[in-house]
């Protein structure tokens, strides 16, 4: 049992007080782990008392270094030391490993905003170090617990709210680095002077790695605020490297999608060779009816069929069809463009005048069950919709609904290069599907959305012009409307008005 603390700053009555009614009524906790502003500009007449020994902290206390010129002169070794009984002084970087096997990473200061970086501050050298230190290890998982003193830049990404705290502005991104390698299951910080419990988060790409425990962020207030805002934070954990691996593995129901995703990718990879039982990722498809990651084979053959792959016909619609070129129900003023195998239409209700849908001319109801040669000119497509959108400062976002709907209609939405990036596209699906409990899952960019799900599986699916796809299995109820709501949003094009088509004039 632990106890974590935001800045003391020099408090030091009030925190090992509040430990010491803690202590009393629910036992005995092993340690203090101390993160953000240790001592304060005042903190010597109380301070005093404990170095001489004349005062004893109730608990072992492991702090952070200074994080400012004026508390440096309160820790006299940079590798760290016995401040007083009971108080220690961790250094300026490392991992501190206690006889239960608990690893507790740490890193001390703030981001330099110079070079050379001074006494009470962190480089990214500092940082590249630590997680070579680490990463370096056989069958390095990832560490307990992660202490730094400032917060992860965008660690709010995909997340609950941080209230006042704009989490794209605060905080390191060399914290925001060190998180993402370190994969801590604990991460506190501090220096804000607020409290702010993160959900938990994946620290691995569903349907891509293998699953991996969750990290849980929490940022602490300082100690004896006005405002009675969390500054203590008490919590139980077994040290991974005692953990039954399923156990660890777990995801809680409210986990969220890795903030700090785009530092991952960003980050080299290295390959490692193929062993004489694996495959290249391109010869493989996933299975979502069976366990993830179990493999089916990708030759054209089942197990225990040999027949060689038939051409597939469009099958006929049961019953009237608004979107087969045949129909008389099409609305054939909305055509735009005539293909071989498909066609182009403008969108009725659009969410703007170039709103389009790329259909098959004959009645195939997803993505999933277009024979090669119509999956080919839908591809030719999108192609061109992507050159012609670009011409016009515009990127597009393509979407796809297989529930509910009997013929295959992909949506295809342009958005102003100005208004927003791909990224702030992805993040707005991604945010409002976990608002409505909905699994939105980023699929391999090399893969396609055969590779994913077999034909009669209900789904939804997003690809945007750079290749990146999301996709959700639909395993229940699922809002019609999903795609448009996040485009109409206020985050993209700002036209919630249009979010249902029936309810647009035009």
């Amino acid at each position: 049992r632990r106890l974590a603390c935001g800045d003391v700053e020099g408090r030091l009555e009030a925190i090992f007080g509040r430990v010491r009614a803690i202590q009393a009524k629910s036992g005995r906790f092993d340690m203090l782990l101390c993160v953000g502003n240790f001592f304060g500009s005042a903190s010597e007449s109380e301070w005093a008392e404990y170095r001489t020994g004349a005062k004893k902290a109730p608990i072992p206390t492991y702090v952070l270094g200074a994080n400012s010129q004026d508390t440096l002169s309160y820790f006299p070794d940079v590798s760290g030391c016995e401040l007083a009984e009971n108080i220690t002084y961790l250094g300026r970087r490392g991992v501190y490993s206690a006889c239960s096997g608990l690893q507790v990473a740490y890193l001390s200061g703030t981001e330099a905003q110079q070079q050379p970086a001074p006494a009470h501050s962190f480089s990214a050298k500092d940082v590249a170090e630590l997680k070579t230190s680490l990463l370096s290890a056989p069958n390095f998982r990832g560490v307990d617990i992660l202490l730094t003193s400032p917060w992860p830049r965008d660690v709010g990404t995909f997340a609950n709210s941080a209230g006042e705290i704009d989490t794209k502005k605060c905080g390191s991104k060399l914290v925001s680095d060190l998180a993402a390698s370190l994969k801590p299951r604990y991460h506190f910080a501090a220096l804000e002077k607020a409290y702010y419990e993160r959900l938990p988060y994946r620290n691995h790409m569903v349907l891509q790695e293998t699953p991996q425990h969750v990290t849980r962020f929490i940022a602490l207030a300082d100690v004896g605020n006005t405002s009675k805002k969390k500054y203590l934070y008490a919590f139980s954990i077994v040290p991974m490297s005692s953990m039954d691996p399923a156990e660890l593995v777990k995801q809680p129901q409210d986990v969220t999608e890795n903030p700090y995703r785009k530092l991952r990718k960003e980050a080299p990879k290295s390959k490692a060779p193929l062993s004489a039982e694996e495959e290249p990722a391109c010869q493989f498809f996933f299975d979502l009816n069976k366990h993830q990651g179990r493999k089916r084979p990708s030759d054209g053959k089942e197990r225990g069929d040999s027949q060689p792959k038939q051409a597939k016909k469009p099958p006929q619609p049961t019953g009237p069809c608004w979107f087969c070129l045949a129909s008389p129900e099409v609305e054939k003023h909305l055509v735009v463009s005539i293909g071989t195998h498909c066609y182009l239409a403008l969108a009725k209700g659009g969410l703007s005048p170039d709103h389009v849908l790329i259909l098959p001319i004959g009645h195939y109801q997803s993505v999933v069950d277009l024979s090669s040669e119509v999956l080919e000119e839908v591809t030719k497509y999108k192609a061109a919709l992507k050159e012609f959108f670009r011409s016009k400062g515009k990127r597009y976002v393509l979407f796809e609904r297989n529930y509910r709907s009997q013929h295959l209609q992909l949506q295809v939405i342009p958005v102003p290069l100005d208004l927003c990036t791909s990224e702030d596209i992805k993040e707005a699906f991604i945010a409002q599907a976990q608002e409505q409990q909905i699994e939105l899952l980023e699929i391999p960019e090399h893969s396609d959305i055969a590779q994913v799900a077999q034909p009669g599986t209900p789904y939804f699916y997003v690809e945007l012009d750079t290749g990146e796809k999301l996709f959700h299995r639909i395993r229940g109820r699922f809002p019609l409307q999903f795609g448009r709501e996040v485009l109409a949003s206020e985050a993209l094009l700002a036209q919630p008005q249009r979010a249902d088509w029936r309810q647009c004039a035009a």
